[in-house]
């Protein structure tokens, strides 16, 4: 592939460039809300809320304040409890274990299949105990998790499944949509995500009449009617402003996916012709999986990474590490036991991992600039990196 002469530069994600051809329709929604003086509630959040469902094939969506709080009152929902276990990933992000302690529950941190940096499937069932409530499978960087099995593990076991879906709108396991397959989806609206807003915001997605109206209860104070409190909520509603904003966008959601798709199948064509297989491992898309490319995650083996971050930096394009530090290395979680060697995906990923752009405004010449870098950084005479199998 030869050097684009006219790129200089690669941002990790522009979200004014993707949102610029919207943005006559975005300042006339938020006027429009202005105008109104329904700043909490409302239509506007009611359109959003059954868009969401629709398209998450579920009988119900509850908007909120933001992703974390999406998980924070599914626990609730299902009426977590002090000392009660909830299995999760390290490899996440924090919100996902956060939610967990905050209720006075245990953290059980699980390792991850190293092909799709998602929950080891294998692994659940040994961590199970009597006190064993749930299991947050994070759809992570836009795949679903092995839902088939851990369904079957939490029924066998009669557990909750809550689905952390904060990068994974869009995505299908065997054709089902993410946060419709377990008891509750959770969603973030973080401008960042996929389906991202202008602030913070998020939306829980459920079957299940009865979790529907305990969320919903438990998103407003658990009051109802108005100053009569049927049990200690959260004050985590979903701001009409943004809600308006997000009924915009949600018909480019498809294209923009799409979008995300094509550029994720550049990558892994061009790291083919470039001849750096040798060099870095390209993320994996499993078969009964539609990804959506929330992040565009490679590996870089072999102690690597960090000086093939900093020559991507050098070379202005924007590359990023989700995470450098799993979950069960916070000191804010030093007091929950893990045998470390059970997360020897979990630590090895976080040492590898590098994503690269994969917005969906990136042009060619762009996409052709980051693979054209990388292949000078890891291939070229310059390069003091050396080859790992």
């Amino acid at each position: 592939m030869s050097g684009n002469n006219e790129v200089t530069s690669v941002p990790l994600l522009d979200v004014v460039r993707d949102n610029q051809p919207l943005n006559e329709a975005l300042v006339e929604a938020a006027a429009r809300v202005i105008r109104s003086g329904q700043y909490v509630g409302g239509p506007d959040v009611q359109a959003l809320e059954q868009s969401v469902a629709g398209f998450c094939e579920t009988r119900y969506a509850i908007g909120c304040a933001s992703g974390s709080d999406a998980l924070l009152l599914a626990l609730m929902a299902i009426d977590l409890q002090p000392g009660d276990e909830v299995l999760l990933p390290s490899f996440t992000f924090f919100a996902t274990a956060s939610c967990v302690t905050r209720l006075g529950g245990v953290p059980v941190f699980v390792d991850i299949d190293p092909l799709t940096f998602n929950i080891d499937v294998a692994q659940i069932e040994s961590q199970i105990t009597s006190r064993t409530r749930a299991i947050i499978p994070v759809h992570l960087f836009g795949q679903c998790a092995g839902m088939g099995d851990i369904l079957d593990i939490a029924t066998m076991n009669s557990i909750r499944v809550i689905e952390d879906c904060a990068q994974s709108i869009g995505a299908t396991w065997c054709g089902r949509q993410s946060g419709g397959i377990g008891d509750i989806g959770c969603f973030s609206f973080y401008p960042t995500k996929n389906f991202g807003g202008f602030g913070d915001g998020g939306v829980m997605t459920t079957n299940d009449a009865d979790l529907a109206d305990r969320i919903r209860l438990l998103a407003n104070h658990g009051m109802r009617p108005r100053y009569y409190h049927q049990a200690v909520g959260l004050n985590s509603r979903l701001d009409s402003i943004q809600a308006a904003l997000l009924n915009v966008k949600f018909p480019k959601l498809g294209e923009w996916t799409v979008a995300r798709q094509a550029n994720a199948a550049f990558y892994q064509k061009a790291f083919t012709e470039a001849g750096l297989g040798g060099f870095l491992k390209a993320p994996v898309a499993e078969p009964e999986c539609a990804h959506v490319w929330n992040q565009f995650t490679i590996r870089i083996p072999g102690g690597q990474r960090d000086a093939v971050r900093q020559k991507l930096n050098e070379a202005r394009i924007g590359a990023e590490i989700y995470y450098p530090v799993p979950l069960h290395k916070q000191s804010c979680f030093s007091e929950f036991n893990t045998n470390r060697t059970t997360l020897v995906e979990t630590e090895r990923a976080s040492n590898e991992v590098l994503s690269l752009p994969i917005f969906p405004g990136l042009n060619t010449a762009e996409l052709e600039y980051v693979v054209d870098r990388l292949q000078m950084i890891l291939c070229g005479r310059e390069s003091s990196l050396r080859r790992v199998a």
